[in-house]
């Protein structure tokens, strides 16, 4: 599937949901892991602000590249952010999205002339 690299240089990126582990299977509770290191996942919500537009979007992030000093409603920096398009069928139901993933979250900074 296609993988879409995300320019994030003139956005502003906020912390909305503090880290927590990617469920893979709500029903055994498994946590997710990274198909080639083997690293657990996690995940965070974000919301990306860019030329006047805002989205929420959840990004998945090897556990290793979460930092220290996040703070929920902070600014924050996503290296490496990608996006996949992906579709399935669940229950007979055609489903598509776009999934998101970083490198990592650390602190970031408001961009000069904006105010937390």
């Amino acid at each position: 599937m296609r993988v879409i690299r995300v320019e994030t240089s003139s956005a502003t990126i906020l912390l909305t949901e503090a880290p927590e582990p990617k469920v893979k299977d709500r029903q055994t509770g498994e946590i997710a892991k990274d198909a080639v290191s083997g690293e657990s996942l996690m995940k965070v919500g974000v919301v990306y602000i860019d030329e006047g537009e805002s989205s929420l979007i959840a990004v998945t992030i090897p556990e290793s590249g979460v930092t220290d000093g996040l703070t929920v409603g902070g600014p924050v920096s996503l290296p490496g952010l990608i996006a996949r398009p992906w579709e399935s069928v669940f229950n007979g139901q055609a489903r598509h999205g776009i999934a998101y993933r970083a490198a990592a979250v650390v602190p970031g900074a408001f961009p000069a002339g904006q105010e937390s």
